[in-house]
Parts: structure tokens; sequence; C-alpha cells
């Protein structure tokens, strides 16, 4: 009996898709928009809502090929694997190499911006000793391996819940009067090109809807509920996202100047609120970008042990595990001491450019991958096969192109990096291959000392 019925091994499938799409929104939290509001309302001259809202059908196309290729690669559940397998390992590893871009500058980012959040409530302690104390927390939270639960998860997003409804009461006395056509299109400010590069950034309201494919092993039924619930949580975090946003526009007119850019939405909720509301959001999206940013940590440490496994790194440093707590702490130290650096090296809009510009290219990887599997190479040829990935393809192809001059120079300097790294580690593999054969070659042509073994070597 036991042979024949060998024990169950691996995850439990415990998720319906109810459960799915809470832990999505949880993943991206519910105040995805508020830490960026005032850098796309900037950028976008006001359109933040609009700018949201398109962004989100760029991602709703995108999460349809992501639940696609997560049918193929159940355990997987990354870009990197899709783009490798389907497409070619050279763009897989270019793919992880910019995935790797965003897995360090997501923890830069949030150790800005906490550091400017916390500075709202201790204005007397430098920004300096902020960003040193954050990127540190992030660094030791992983290293310590101390994991949020998913009870702490989900009463944080309580928490915020709570927050988001008193921010749209406080936001009610401003809309008598207020022209409500306004935060979708004002004509006086308006411009493609401030639109596009507004809508390249809103984007960053999304990021972390594919960490749903990464639970493909937990989740019943995953062929159907995988795709759905990627789509489904896009979907309520874009709606949840425009009301946030349009609340904001109202209570923040354009044309006033936010005392931080980077905080706006914090500004904003004290203009609607008071004080306390002021102080309320603060701490809410402070503990929140707490943790993001360990999160960010924990992933992007993960992502480069992998690579390093597979050699894609070199395996010595990024492939090592601590020999106690079985954390790749060398990873970690190395995300941690990148993550304050840039804390004083780049702002935060430029680190949420950057960042997306390396997901635009991990998007349209996957998007091109949905194509070729499930198109291209399928022997039923179906339109809804082939019109969402190109879609999705050609909106995040335009925006990734929408993004500024100095973060497509910055990013494009990482891919060269990238394809010089996989260039020397390419050939390094074939000097390996080669010597293997030539060793095998040599055994088999015996000790003898005879001159036999050259011609057996180019076998």
């Amino acid at each position: 009996m036991s042979l024949s019925q060998p024990a169950q091994s691996g995850l439990h499938r415990s998720l319906g898709l109810p459960q799915l799409v809470i832990m999505g929104i949880i993943m991206i939290q519910p105040t995805a928009p508020m830490p960026l509001f005032g850098v796309v309302f900037n950028e976008a001259q006001g359109h933040v809502v609009s700018a949201v809202l398109v962004a989100m059908v760029a991602m709703l196309f995108t999460a349809i090929s992501y639940g696609r290729m997560a049918r193929a690669y159940p355990s997987a559940g990354s870009a990197y694997t899709y783009v490798g397998q389907e497409l070619h390992p050279a763009a897989g590893f270019l793919t992880g190499w910019c995935m790797l871009m965003d897995y360090v500058l997501n923890p830069v980012i949030c150790t800005i911006w906490c550091s400017k959040a916390a500075g709202n409530v201790l204005p007397s302690v430098p920004y300096a000793l902020w960003a040193i104390f954050f990127a540190g927390l992030f660094t030791i939270l992983n290293i310590r391996k101390i994991e949020a639960s998913a009870k702490t998860n989900s009463l944080l997003a309580a928490a915020m819940g709570v927050v988001i409804v008193a921010m749209l009461v406080a936001s009610a006395k401003f809309f008598p009067g207020a022209d409500l056509a306004k935060p979708f299109y004002d004509p006086n400010t308006f411009t493609w090109n401030t639109f596009s590069t507004g809508t390249s950034l809103a984007v960053l309201t999304y990021i972390g809807f594919d960490g749903i494919s990464t639970l493909s092993e937990e989740v019943k039924d995953p062929r159907r509920n995988i795709l759905w619930g990627t789509v489904l949580t896009c979907l309520i975090i874009g709606v949840l996202s425009a009301i946030e946003s349009y609340a904001a526009q109202i209570v923040w007119p354009t044309g006033l100047a936010f005392p931080d850019v980077d905080t706006a939405y914090v500004h904003v909720a004290g203009r609607a609120g008071g004080p306390w509301l002021f102080q309320a959001v603060n701490l809410t999206l402070l503990v929140a970008t707490i943790g993001s940013g360990s999160g960010a940590v924990m992933a992007g440490a993960r992502l480069m042990y992998g690579m390093g496994r597979d050699h894609a790194l070199p395996q010595r440093f990024f492939g090592d595990l601590h020999a106690q707590t079985l954390v790749p702490r060398n990873n970690v130290l190395l995300i941690g001491a990148l993550s304050l650096a840039g804390a004083f090296a780049m702002s935060y809009q430029l680190g949420a450019e950057l960042l997306n510009f390396g997901a635009f290219i991990g998007f349209m990887g996957v998007n091109l991958s949905a194509v070729l599997r499930y198109y291209v190479r399928a022997e039923r040829k179906q339109l809804t096969h082939l019109v969402p990935p190109v879609l999705g393809f050609l909106i995040c192809l335009y925006l990734w192109i929408s993004l500024s001059p100095f973060a497509k120079m910055a990013g494009g300097g990482w891919l060269v990096v990238g394809l010089v790294a996989y260039t020397r580690l390419y050939a390094n593999a074939k000097h390996h291959a080669a010597s293997s054969r030539s060793g095998s070659a040599d055994d088999d042509a015996g000790g003898d000392g005879s001159s036999g073994s050259g011609g057996k070597a180019t076998l």
C-alpha cells in the first residue's frame, strides 16, 4: 500500500479565488497610489486619475499574460523563467537582470520615502540619520529572518482601509462647487508628452501583482484561479487607486505647490482633515512602506541567490547561504548597502522611473512569451490568445519609451552591463565545457603518453 501511494509532499493547495485576490491586494497594498501621488501629479500636470486608469489597462493585459504563463510554469512564477524558456536564455538572463535592478531599487525608494515620512513626525532628526536607520532596519529584519505573518498583513490592510475611508469622508466637504471633471481632463494643462510620462510612473501603483503567480502551488485549480486572481487584483487596485487619487485632486487643485513632493499625499490629507489625518496617513504609509522595503530586500536577496545558484551570477558570493539562518546574507547586506547609497544618490522620482524601466522590460518579455507559447506555437490559433498580449506589449512599449531620457539612459547602461556579464558568463561556461570534454578525452586515451587524444578532444 505504501509503495503504491507515496507520502504527499510539497505545499498545500488551500487558497481559493477570494483568498488569492485578498492576498494580491495585500501584496500591492490598498494605499498603493499614495506614496507616488506627488511625482505623478507634477509629471502629468494634475491628471493622476487618468494616468492610473490608463496604466491599469496596460497591467490588465499583462496580468492575462502572467496568468497564462503561470499555467505553463506553475512552480516558477517568474518573468526570468518565462522569457528564458520561451524566447532565449540570453533574453531570460537580461529580464532577470532588469528584475534585479527593480528589487534593488524598490528598497532604495522605500528608504527615501520612509526617511521623508519619519521627518514629518520628528523634523529635528536629519534625513541622513533616518536613511541610515531605515536601510539598516530593512537589512536587520532580513538577516535575522523576521517575517510578517499573514495575520499581521491582514490587520495592516484593515488599518489601511480605515484610513482610506477617513480620507474620503474628510474630502467630501471639498466636492461642492468643485469641477468634478477636471481630475480626469484639464484642457489648460493636458499634453500627451506630460501625460505619457506621468502614466509611465503611475504603473508603479501596480508593481507586485506578478507575485500572485508565485502562489501557484498553494492555489486550488491554479490553471483558472491564477489568471483570474491576477486580473481581478489589478482591476480592484486600479479602481481603488483612481478613487483615492480623485479625492486627492479635488482637495489639492492644480497649481498649488506641495511642501514636499515625495510625501505629497500626506499633505493632501492634512488639508482635508487637519493635523490628526496628516499624522494618521503619514503613520499608516510609513508602516506599510517599511513592510514593502523589508519584503523587497527579502525578494531581491532570493532572486540574487537563485541567479547565483544557476551560475547566472558568481555562485561563491550570490549563491551562498548562511549556515545557521539559511538566509542569503551576502545578498541582504549588499542590497542594504545599495539602499543606503541610493537614498543619498537619487530622488524618489528617479528611483521610481528606473524601477519602472526594468519592470516594463519584464512585462514586455512576459507578453512576448505568451504570444509565442499560446499563439505562434499553438496548434489552434485563437485571437483571444493573440490580442491581449500584443496590446499589453505595445502599451508597455509606449510607456517605456515615455520614461524620462535620463531614466532610459541609466537603465540602458544597466542593460549593457548585463549583456557584458552574460557574454562573460557564457564564454566561461563554454571554456569550462571545453575543458571538461578535453579532460574526458585524455582519460579515454589512457595515461600512456600517446598523441592520439587530440582527435578525440574535438569530437
